[in-house]
């Protein structure tokens, strides 16, 4: 095992933990506009990706890549994601209302969603998605068909996060960090 560097408090194995912290806290002020969420998530994808090759994962780098890389597709893929998202509210509250056939209209529509939210959060993760969403997204669709259980981990990541998120508010601002990291994890033992 590595010894500690001078001033090195915790050692080497907690470092990626630190970076997802400072990635996930810098993720979750990026995407705060809404529309910057696409974006914010697969820059912390790209710089996390990045630790692999000893670049640095820290929240300047992370807002210095951000910054080159927000651009018109961009934030028509946060408005897209936005338009999702409410649309989807809508349909489940139209479902609660009482409608006709409304219990299988609703998981049908859980189900959409939660295949939407695989494909997005997997084409985040792909290296595409910085240059090119239409690219990134259509891989992620394959991907996602092709890997299933990469797909399942994705759904768990996503459940994960949101649980933490709900049991204790603050950790809200952490969760983007760790679902990046989940993200790419996948799309890196995929091969992408």
């Amino acid at each position: 095992m590595p010894a500690r560097e001078a001033g090195e408090v915790f050692g080497p194995r907690m470092t990626l933990f630190a970076d997802v912290l400072s990635v996930g806290l810098a993720t979750a002020v990026a995407s705060l506009p809404l529309l910057t969420a696409p974006a914010a998530l697969s820059t912390a994808c790209a710089v996390l990706r990045g630790a692999r090759e000893d670049q640095p994962a820290t929240a300047g780098r992370y807002f210095a890549l951000l910054r080159r890389r927000l651009r018109t597709g961009d934030l028509a893929g946060g408005a897209l994601a936005v338009a999702g998202v409410l649309l989807l509210a809508a349909d489940l509250a139209l479902a609660r209302a009482g409608l006709p056939g409304a219990p299988v209209f609703a998981v049908v529509a859980a189900a959409i969603g939660a295949c939407a939210t695989v494909v997005g959060l997997r084409a985040c993760a792909r290296r595409e998605s910085l240059t090119d969403w239409r690219t990134a997204v259509r891989e992620a669709a394959r991907d996602s068909v092709r890997d299933v259980g990469g797909s399942g981990l994705v759904l768990l990541a996503v459940v994960t996060a949101a649980l933490c998120a709900w049991m204790l508010v603050p950790l809200a601002f952490l969760a983007p960090g760790s679902l990046a990291l989940a993200v790419t994890a996948v799309d890196v033992r995929r091969g992408g």
